[in-house]
């Protein structure tokens, strides 16, 4: 079992994920692949063998109204075809994870077809480094927008058009408030779209009541032949929050605690959680974990720990 982090690295703070900068300094993709060759080290060095990358590796590249960007990937593929070799030769599994606002299944013509604008170049950064189709594009089925059967049917249509080697790299993940599990493999029956299942949004939005097991062995037999399946792995935050209000009398900010919001995520992951749910698939299939935690490679290698600890043995990760 590989496990996996995304995007920054804590362990190292002076490592960058990705080009940050605004368009004005004209940032690109050249950088970006620059701080991912000093990520990549540190990966190795710390055995982490499963990373997910910046989803804004290429800045601005797909932006309608900036076509000097546009052309990032191509100008670049010499070097993410040599980046590509130093993943393979570190064994890394990596994978990209558009933001929120790509939305394939938008009722609105022009948000969608940004959202395939988005999902041609990130399956072009793997494509051009020569990964095989471990190295997936993971997307959320996206709104309801008032009608769930219509917001699946759009989602499937246009996953239908697109070509084959996109199709290829896109993977469909649950979310916690609208697509479930049950949802996001209804949507792969159709299409034959790979799932990536989310432990915690599992456990938040499954309204239907299918076990965990039962999550895991539906949506592991999405995966192609050959492939590992990977899973998403969360422990829900526990710890109060600060939010800064406004004090209606004197017009001052002040600090409030209030409760956790049990869809964010914990700092670092439960390890006794994570282990009963390893106990409770075992036997399976093989997989890979990304763990989802603010503490990002911290949390990652506490948990490997830990696991090492507490397992009795049973448990292997790399």
């Amino acid at each position: 079992m590989r496990l996996g982090f995304a995007v920054k690295v804590l362990g190292n703070p002076n490592i960058k994920p990705n080009d940050t900068r605004r368009w004005q300094s004209e940032p690109h993709l050249s950088v970006s692949i620059g701080y991912l060759r000093e990520v990549f080290e540190y990966l190795d060095d710390n055995n982490i063998r499963m990373y997910r990358m910046s989803s804004e590796l290429a800045p601005y590249v797909t932006h309608p109204e900036m076509p000097q960007f546009h052309t990032q990937i191509e100008d670049c593929l010499d070097e993410l075809a040599e980046l590509g070799e130093t993943a393979r030769e570190y064994s890394l599994r990596l994978s990209l994870h558009p933001s929120q606002y790509i939305v394939l299944n938008s009722p609105d013509e022009g948000i969608a077809a940004a959202a395939v604008r988005d999902c041609l170049a990130q399956s072009m950064i793997l494509d051009a480094m020569g990964l095989d189709r471990e190295a997936v594009v993971v997307l959320h089925t996206g709104g309801v927008y008032g009608d769930k059967e219509a917001a699946k049917e759009r989602f499937m249509r246009r996953y239908e058009i697109l070509p084959e080697n996109v199709k290829h790299r896109l993977v469909l993940e649950n979310d916690e408030t609208s697509f479930s599990t049950t949802d996001v493999l209804e949507i792969s029956r159709n299409v034959g779209i790979t799932v990536v299942w989310d432990y915690l949004h599992h456990q938040i939005n499954n309204r239907e009541g299918m076990s965990i097991r039962e999550a895991v062995e539906y949506s592991f037999d999405t995966w192609p032949e050959g492939c590992t399946p990977k899973i998403h792995f969360s422990s829900p935050r526990t710890e109060l929050r600060e939010i800064k209000k406004k004090n209606p009398i004197t017009g001052k900010a002040e600090v409030e605690l209030e409760p956790p919001l049990i869809s964010q995520h914990a700092d670092y992951i439960n390890p006794f959680e994570f282990l009963s749910f390893v106990r409770e698939v075992e036997g399976i299939r093989d997989f890979d974990v990304m763990v989802e935690a603010k503490a990002k490679d911290l949390a990652l290698l506490r948990l490997r720990e830990h696991a090492r600890t507490y397992s009795n043995g049973r448990v292997i990760l790399e």
